[in-house]
Formats: C-alpha cells, structure tokens, sequence
C-alpha cells in the first residue's frame, strides 16, 4: 500500500505541529487530584489559534471558507493534537461540519460553516447512546410534529414557521455539550430509519446534566424532551449517521495513534537515560524487546487507520464496506494504546505514577480513547457480522 501523503496533507500537519507544540499537558490540573473536572471550559486560547491557522475550516470547501482537504488531513491533525493532549474538541466540530457539508440543507451550511471555520461556533456529537453500548441513534426518537401532538396535520409550525421534528431520549457522554454551541443528535424514526438532528443547546426541551470522563473532561448527559427542531435541521438522507459515525471513529484510531506514538518517545527518553549496573536500562534485552512489541503495535496501529481514512476520503470499494476497515482500525487503536501505556508504566517503574510527571496524563486520556465509541471487543463483534454478511472468497 501507498500511504504517501499529498502536498497538502503534509502542510496540514506541519502547520497542526506547529501549534501544538506550544501546548503542554499540566495547563490543567491533574485528573488524578480532581475529583471533578479539570476545566469548566475548553482551552480557548488554543480554539483561537487553531481557527487563526485555518485548521478549523481545514475539510471545509472554498465556499465556505476552508481549505477543502479530506478526513485523511484532519487525521494527521488529530495525530498531533493527541501528542499534547490537546483539550478541544477538534475532532466534533470538524467531523459534524463536515457532514453538514455533505449532507445537510445548503441554506444551514451556509449559516453554521463559515463560523464553525473561524472557531466561532463549537459543534458537537451524541455519539454514545443512553449506556455506550447500543447503537447511539436507538436511543432518541423523532416524530413529525403532528405525529407527535396526535395531530392530523403534518404541518404544524416549527421554531421558525413550517414543518418539523419533535426529539424524545438520552444521550450520555456526550463532549464539552455544556459550552457547544450545536449538538449533532442521532437518532431513529417510526419506520426505523436512521436520522441526524442538529439541535441548538438552548432549544427549549434540552437539559444537561454534567458527567466527567476518565481523563478528566467534561461530558454531559443530554436529556431531549420534546425538543422541536425545524425540517432544515434534520439530515434524512441514508447513510449519513453511518459515515459521521465511520468518521469520528477513525478520528478517534487517530488520536490513539498520536498519544502513543508520544508515549514511547517519552518511554525512550527515559529508559535511555535511566541507569541499572552502571547501563542505561534501554540496552537491556528484557527492555528493548517491549519497546519493540509496542513499536510494532503502533506501526500496525498506523497502516490501519490510513486505510479507514483513504476508505473514507475516496468512498473506494473493496470486499467489505467502509465499516470493516474502521472497524479492524479501531480494534487495533483500543488494545494497540492500552498496551502502550502499559508497558510505559512498567518500564518508567514507579516514576510514571508521579503526578509531577505527565505518564499518568496519557495513561488517563489513552483508557479513555480506548473505550470511546465502542471497545475493540464491540468493533470486533461489527467485524464478525460484516464478514458473515459479505463472505469473502
């Protein structure tokens, strides 16, 4: 496979390192000293310079303002911000602009585009249903309006005049809900098609109640009750919640790979300065041979994601649907990152549980992307199902 990278791609993330190396992990307390979350809000002053560098509107087309690259771009983006535990959902806003883009009413795009670009406007996702565990779009459900009010009309008046959904359900762990701006809510019908509402968080109906992740973040639990929303704001097109949800998962195989591919650079650093019997511990055969299994875990963990990236960017056919390459990558990403950190752990010895020194950091945020939007067990289970629904050979 070819997994060279165009011109712009490469720029995308030179750019992407650039501004994250200016970003250290201790900017917030330690998630391992708070008993809540560590910030109330996201790391604005990294927002702005993200939406300063364009890198906010990187997928989005020309008309809108951005650079018109793919999700193989906003991978390589993510790469690196994982690398400094950047505290911003990157990954929500350009993944829910992206399928607006793709997907939604023009005259919408037109309106939330152009200021989710300049870092004006934070979008985010429901992604994880009521429990994590089944699918996200069971747990909220739209009516048409006079379904919903038992009445015959179909056409009853909306927010802003016309016809229009009513939204029932729960979506848990949902990121940085409280301080987004719009909230991209799955979601299925009476027939059983799958749907993607794009709701404002101060639409009358929604209420949050705060949630914290493993690393520390906030999250919410989004609480709709019959929260109305206008035709314009409900994506009905097939396949649309499907591809958002291919593509936060392979953004999120891509954080993975950036966080660990930062650990071992740390783990390096320290094993090779780190003395036993008068050796640095690196030359050590036990040592070196983990270092070098992870290695291979990460290399594995990179081919992986491009090829559920490139599936993604081009809609390229292949003998299993898109699914099952984001699926095999994001099986790769959860035990490939929590392997990584393991062995960090065990090779910093007692050092990587210091609070002063970031391991446990990465350890915290690396069990979190693990079990983001399914564990490998769960996209191992997607993987059995499309290979008996799409025999191979």
């Amino acid at each position: 496979m070819d997994f060279t990278f165009t011109e712009e791609q490469r720029a995308a993330a030179e750019a992407a390192g650039a501004v994250f190396s200016d970003v250290t992990p201790d900017r917030t307390p330690s998630p391992a000293l708070t008993p809540g979350a560590v910030a109330e809000d996201i790391d604005r002053q990294l927002w702005r310079e993200l939406a300063r560098t364009d890198l906010l509107g990187l997928t989005l087309s020309p008309d809108h303002g951005g650079a018109g690259l793919d999700p193989i771009a906003l991978c390589l983006v993510l790469r690196e911000s994982a690398k400094a535990l950047a505290r911003v959902p990157l990954l929500e806003t350009c993944a829910v602009a992206m399928a607006i883009e793709r997907y939604g009413e023009r005259g919408l795009a037109a309106e939330l585009l152009p200021r989710a670009g300049r870092g004006e406007l934070v979008l985010t996702v429901g992604a994880n249903g009521r429990s994590g565990h089944d699918p996200a779009e069971l747990a909220v459900s739209a009516r048409p309006y006079g379904e919903a009010d038992g009445e015959t009309d179909m056409k009853t008046s909306g927010p802003s005049g016309g016809s229009g959904w009513v939204l029932d359900g729960v979506q848990s762990a949902v990121p940085w809900a409280q301080v987004a701006d719009w909230i991209a809510v799955p979601a299925h019908t009476a027939e059983g098609r799958s749907v993607l509402a794009l709701v404002p968080r101060t639409r009358d109906g929604v209420a949050l109640a705060d949630q914290v992740s493993t690393s520390g973040e906030r999250l919410a639990e989004v609480r709709l009750d019959a929260v109305r929303v206008e035709a314009r704001e409900l994506i009905e097109t097939a396949g649309c919640w499907d591809w958002l949800r291919s593509l936060l998962t392979t953004g999120t195989c891509a954080l993975a790979l950036g966080l660990g591919e930062r650990v071992l650079a740390m783990t390096a650093e320290y094993t090779g300065k780190r003395e036993q019997f008068g050796f640095p511990v690196a030359t050590f055969q036990a040592v070196a041979v983990q270092a070098a299994d992870r290695y291979i875990d990460l290399r594995a963990m990179e081919a992986t994601l491009w090829q559920a990236a490139w599936r993604i960017s081009t809609d390229a056919g292949g003998p299993l649907p898109a699914a099952g390459d984001v699926a095999v990558a994001k099986i790769w990403a959860s035990d490939g990152v929590r392997r990584v950190v393991q062995t960090a752990q065990h090779l910093h010895g007692g050092f990587g549980a210091d609070t002063d020194y970031p391991l446990h950091r990465y350890h915290a945020w690396a069990k979190q992307i693990e079990l983001s939007l399914g564990p490998a067990a769960a996209h191992e289970e997607t993987l059995g199902d499309l290979l008996a629904a799409h025999p191979l050979g």
